[in-house]
């Protein structure tokens, strides 16, 4: 396959946030030679005949609220620690690039008329950015902030009940994230949800990517605490060793921290991460897990776990672990991984969700595998096939 026809977009959905920021940044510098593809797992060796989209065939375009420009936020990261000021300033004119293809997202207090409307406008948006840059594909990630669950509405799982629903001007139907979702769906785009927050889970959108022959994958990058708990859990089973308890404390700062400060949101995350744990060690397990905002700390996010477990003749035994990191830059190359393998997956003609991309997920669609081990397997597997 030609580079010529990997030519692709990527639209990023809270474009001007930290992970976005970050991403770009980074493709940035990479493209500009002044940053090593390190945290890209696609620029592993195993993945070196796989027919990815080069840095330099990788368009950005997005969504945002907010209206800060991209340079700015990208010198307040810095500020912050995440990068140096000296690459900031090398990117400063591809920062002000892509700047101008970001468009206004979708906030529902803000927005007036049907979502029938707005999600015309976000398809628009992203069809526009394809023709303009003369891309085959755009792929769509979500980075916007964490959404609240959404209740199971019985329009969920018709698309044509759905369809019907979204004319409605009195009220919103779907949760931003979903929109969002049906917007790239309908725009031709493949989807990837990197929040813990609905987006594409629901039964009438799945359906709608099916009916299109879109890829889509999700959700919930996986990115420290729970990377450490999906090599560190096959741990005790394998060894038939009884975890009795596994609790654990987030605290974090910046916008994921004010996010996850609302009881309502943070409920999605906590969710996100119980699942995984259960299905690790193969049934519940006591697993108390507090995640608080720490302004103080900014981009950096600590988390410290104490797992309690019990050996021959019910010896009682303990391991505990502290993560410090920013979790930007360690989501942004994971961002970057996700466009290159969906493009991929698109371009091979693969639809519907793609489980084996569950190794950078904490609650992977299309799949129940989260042993970290056997999901790396799983994916270069998959993507030597492609």
């Amino acid at each position: 396959m030609s580079q010529r026809a990997m030519r692709t977009g990527l639209w990023l959905v809270g474009a001007k946030g930290s992970v976005a920021t970050t991403a770009v940044v980074g493709l940035l510098a990479l493209r500009a030679g002044i940053a090593e593809p390190t945290g890209c797992v696609s620029e592993l060796p195993e993945f070196a005949q796989v027919p990815l989209p080069a840095w330099d065939d990788i368009v950005v375009g997005g969504h945002d609220i907010a209206h800060t420009s991209l340079e700015k936020r990208a010198e307040q990261l810095a500020d912050a620690g995440l990068f140096g000021h000296a690459v900031r300033s090398a990117v400063r004119d591809g920062l002000a690039a892509i700047d101008a293809e970001i468009r206004d997202g979708y906030h529902p207090a803000a927005h007036t008329g049907s979502q029938a409307s707005a999600s015309e406008r976000l398809s628009g948006d992203i069809r526009s950015f394809a023709s303009r840059h003369d891309l085959d594909r755009v792929v769509v990630v979500n980075l916007a902030s964490t959404e609240a669950p959404v209740p199971a509405l019985p329009e969920h799982a018709d698309l044509a009940l759905l369809e019907a629903a979204l004319q409605d001007t009195a009220r919103a139907v779907l949760p931003p994230s979903s929109l969002m979702a049906y917007a790239a769906l309908r725009a031709g785009s493949p989807y990837v949800e990197f929040t813990p927050s609905p987006g594409i889970t629901l039964p009438a959108l799945r359906g709608l990517a099916a009916e299109l022959g879109l890829p889509y994958a999700g959700s919930d990058g996986k990115t420290g605490e729970t990377l450490l708990r999906t090599v560190l859990a096959p741990m005790f089973t394998s060894r038939a060793l009884r975890v009795r308890s596994w609790s654990g404390t987030n605290l974090l700062g910046g916008g994921d921290g004010e996010t996850l400060g609302d009881p309502a949101k943070v409920h999605s995350k906590l969710e996100s991460k119980a699942r995984g744990l259960a299905a690790l060690l193969g049934g519940e397990v006591t697993a108390p897990l507090h995640i608080d905002n720490v302004p103080d700390l900014g981009e950096t996010k600590t988390a410290w776990d104490n797992v309690s477990f019990e050996g021959f003749l019910g010896a009682r035994m303990c391991l505990q672990f502290t993560w410090t990191g920013y979790d930007s830059a360690l989501a942004a190359p994971l961002v970057l991984d996700l466009a290159r393998f969906t493009a991929a997956a698109h371009a091979a003609g693969r639809t519907g969700a793609l489980g084996e991309l569950g190794f950078f997920f904490k609650d992977p669609l299309g799949g129940d595998e989260h042993r970290f081990a056997e999901q790396t397997r799983i994916l270069r597997d998959w993507a030597g096939a492609l």
